[in-house]
């Protein structure tokens, strides 16, 4: 089974699975090879969940952070019933020059802008992926964008940013679409931070969105304000919930306004692939990503696969882009040998463009070490 993560940048999680699958086949033709393209939840979900369910990617007109008018991409499973969306593709930093980040009026618009577009296809369920996010206004652009009103005093909808959250007196939902009563929405989300206070989601995630110290403190009063009109107006109280300041309060509104559950990403990815039905017919499993390090322990793709191998007593092998500090890690948690798949010292811009003749050298290599063996 081949089962790695996209190469960030550069591959696919999908091209990935095929480079090492030419590289093996040259060793042994006649093996079955089964390749499930991975993800965590985070950057890449969409077109490894599309490729590994013979889906499609679709695109939809949605507003950027600042409300400009783009086109953002979103997947449909192969069978329909499910939509799988990246908030960062209508609402991430990665639309914005550094210089435009401005956690006080970049909006969640266009998230709501892609469930809708997800609603149109008629689908079951939403699997949402909110990492990367460009804002801190609590998911009110995103419930503005799917009907729900949030009211000043004057009964006009409140502007959009996180500063716009302090004139915010009414929540009204009597015309939020209806359509989402009738999906299931399940939000990757692999933080546990509470809503506000100095783990809530300004004072740590809104420097990086471009705060400074005093606009993190009136962030996290008008998220504040904010939870505390969501309990006056819909009795539920959600300021302190695990989760609720993920992607500047994202989380909250996913809880409060749409009933969405939040999830491990990489709990998500395992169900919804069935993937440990899969590994435990293998084997051999060949897993990776672009770089692994200290950080790759935490809920990292190839983790995630290593560890529903080692249930079953599977070897497992790593092909990386690079092996930096603390990479070692990873042994204590399923994987049994790691290989970078760099031949030679090389740029950036070289590595990532050869990494696919890269990738097929070197499982031809592991291949070749596996014959002795066998």
């Amino acid at each position: 089974m081949i089962s790695p993560d996209s190469f960030k940048e550069s591959l696919t999680a999908l091209e990935v699975a095929n480079a090492t699958e030419a590289g093996f086949k040259k060793v042994f033709p006649d093996w079955e090879y089964v390749k499930v393209p991975m993800a965590d939840g985070g950057e890449g979900t969409v077109q490894s969940l599309v490729d590994a369910t013979a889906g499609s990617i679709k695109h939809a007109d949605a507003l950027d952070p600042l409300r400009r008018n783009i086109k953002a991409a979103y997947g449909i499973s192969g069978d329909g019933k499910q939509a799988i969306l990246e908030m960062a593709a209508a609402s991430g930093l990665e639309l914005l020059e550094d210089y435009e980040r401005d956690a006080m009026n970049t909006t969640s618009w266009g998230l709501g802008d892609l469930i809708r577009a997800a609603l149109d296809e008629g689908v079951e369920h939403l699997l949402i992926g909110i990492g990367g996010s460009a804002t801190n206004d609590g998911g009110a652009g995103m419930i503005q964008s799917l009907g729900g009103k949030f009211l000043d005093k004057d009964e006009k909808q409140i502007p959009s940013g996180g500063a716009g959250l302090s004139k915010l007196t009414t929540i009204d939902l009597s015309q939020l679409d209806p359509r989402l009563q009738d999906v299931r929405i399940e939000v990757a989300c692999d933080v546990d931070n509470p809503l506000t206070g100095p783990r809530g989601a300004s004072s740590i995630y809104g420097p990086q969105k471009g705060a400074d110290e005093q606009e993190i403190k009136k962030l996290d009063q008008n998220l504040k304000h904010f939870s505390e009109v969501i309990q006056q107006d819909l009795g539920l109280n959600i300021e302190n919930e695990s989760g609720a300041g993920a992607a500047g309060g994202v989380g909250a509104a996913m809880l409060a306004f749409l009933g969405a559950e939040l999830r491990k990403g990489g709990d998500l990815i395992v169900e919804m692939l069935a993937l440990e039905d899969t590994i435990k017919t293998a084997d051999f499993v060949i897993t990776g990503e672009g770089g692994m390090n200290h950080q790759t322990i935490f809920g990292k793709a190839p983790i995630i696969v290593a560890k529903i191998a080692k249930k079953y007593n599977i070897p497992v092998i790593a092909l990386v882009g690079s092996i930096s500090e603390g990479y070692e890690e990873v042994y204590k948690h399923g994987i049994d040998a790691v290989f970078s798949i760099l031949p030679e010292v090389t740029n950036l811009e070289e590595a990532l463009n050869n990494a696919y003749r890269n990738i097929e050298r070197t499982a031809y290599n592991v291949a070749e070490v596996l014959e002795i063996d066998l």
